[in-house]
Parts: structure tokens; sequence; C-alpha cells
């Protein structure tokens, strides 16, 4: 399987960013965000996680009732990038 470049998933990423900032303030699975961005699941998942190093996005873990998801994650923007965001538009 061909490697993707850092540039594209930079690229990736801000598609990311931009759609979890038109959806604000719902929290989204990953599994949702990869069929919006038409990409894999995992693949998804790692951009996230790197995004979230980053304090870019947040993880939630709970579901509403505070019960810890066994195997999902849902994402939101975090308020700081929102707040960038805001500003630019």
């Amino acid at each position: 399987m061909p490697t993707i470049s850092n540039e594209k998933k930079k690229k990736i990423s801000e598609q990311i960013l931009y759609y979890l900032y038109s959806i604000f303030p719902e929290q989204i699975f990953t599994s949702e965000i990869a069929k919006e961005m038409a990409r894999d699941e995992e693949f998804i998942k790692i951009l996230l996680k790197e995004l979230e190093r980053k304090n870019l996005v947040i993880k939630i873990n709970k579901n509403p009732q505070g019960s810890n998801y066994a195997l999902r994650l849902r994402w939101r923007i975090s308020n700081k990038a929102y707040e960038i965001y805001q500003k630019n538009q």
C-alpha cells in the first residue's frame, strides 16, 4: 500500500477540522467522519489523535449517560480551534 505524504495528511487534517467546525457543537463518531471524508476509519483515527495532541480536537469517550464507550470515540473541535476559525471566517 502506498504511503501518504505529510502534505496530503495535513490537507486531510484541515478537512477534518473544517468539517468539525461546520457541525459544532455536535460530537461525531470516528466512523461518521471517515464516511464524510471517504477515508479509512483507522487512518482518520490516527489523524484525529495527532490533532488531539495539538489541542485542536477533543476526544469524548463517554456517552450522554456518563458510561465509557467500549470501542467507539466521538470527537468535536476544541474551543480554541473553533475561536480561531470563527475569527478567520
